[in-house]
């Protein structure tokens, strides 16, 4: 009776052992396709970090020619602004101080009275080159003048220069060897003073109550002062614009940029969130895929 119930145990236990190695090789399987699954593609990992190595890399173009072309127009503003203050100061030394101080301030009507020229020519030198220097003589040219119809004379000069110079003669012409062109100019200059015998013209002359001297123009007048201050100061203007609209344009750029990457930031956060939520449901139907597998064979 023994003999007949070992071939029954026998084959159980191969059935059993058959089922076990089933269901072993079936989680197995479901394991191996889970990391599959789970497995990243290595194809487009690196297709993403290279395009966004080539955007990184123009936006650090753009970025890098953008600065440069910043720097420059600041590098222009600050050199216009520094060459104005410079002119400023040239400027300021050589007209505008002159011009302050200048005493020759009182405008008079002045009536032509008499034009002779001297017979005692001035010694004056010149040069003809680097190395060539020799000397003449001009002929002084001596004008005297009414002031605002009073009683008394005074010698008209035509600038403040020509008073020092000469304090005797109207003008000094430049020095020439030639003697006669010398002549031809200062006649030239007499006639046309004589032409003005009954029309009163415009001179400038101290404030004193009678004045020796007088002047027909004066060296540094308004319009001089004006153009000395309207050009440096326009200068000035057009290179702090420079600058103010530089950093404007650096600001409204920053602006731009903080507004533009905080929608991206939040895309960003949002993103992982639905993908580590699928990531969770599939990893769920896996599991209950395996519960099933496992459960149909353990009925089987």
């Amino acid at each position: 009776m023994t003999s007949k119930k070992t071939p029954p145990q026998k084959q159980a236990d191969g059935s059993l052992f058959l089922l076990s190695g089933k269901v072993f090789h079936l989680a197995r399987l479901g394991v191996d396709g889970d990391m599959e699954a789970f497995s990243p593609v290595p194809g487009k990992a690196k297709r993403k970090e290279s395009s966004t190595d080539g955007v990184r890399a123009a936006d650090k173009v753009k970025k890098q020619v953008s600065n440069a072309g910043e720097d420059r127009a600041m590098l222009l503003g600050f050199t216009m602004m520094g060459l104005s203050v410079l002119m400023f100061f040239l400027l300021g030394i050589a007209i505008l101080k002159p011009f302050m101080l200048s005493v020759w301030n009182e405008e008079a009507n002045c009536t032509i009275i008499q034009t002779d020229i001297m017979d005692d020519w001035i010694d004056c030198s010149f040069t003809c080159g680097v190395d060539c220097h020799g000397q003449s003589k001009y002929p002084c040219l001596q004008i005297l003048v009414n002031v605002s119809g009073s009683d008394y004379v005074a010698a008209l000069h035509y600038n403040e220069e020509a008073i020092q110079i000469n304090p005797k003669c109207f003008y000094v012409p430049k020095c020439q060897r030639d003697k006669n062109d010398l002549l031809g100019g200062v006649l030239d200059v007499k006639q046309y003073f004589e032409r003005k015998n009954d029309t009163p013209f415009a001179c400038f002359h101290p404030p004193d109550s009678k004045p020796e001297d007088v002047i027909l123009i004066k060296k540094y007048d308004r319009t001089v002062v004006f153009h000395c201050l309207f050009w440096p100061t326009l200068m000035l203007i057009g290179g702090a614009s420079i600058v103010g609209m530089v950093k404007l344009t650096q600001h409204l750029s920053l602006l731009c940029t903080m507004y533009c990457n905080s929608p991206r930031e939040e895309q960003g956060s949002m993103t992982p969130r639905a993908d580590s939520q699928q990531s969770r449901t599939r990893k769920d139907d896996k599991t209950l895929r395996w519960r099933s597998n496992s459960h149909t064979t353990n009925t089987i």
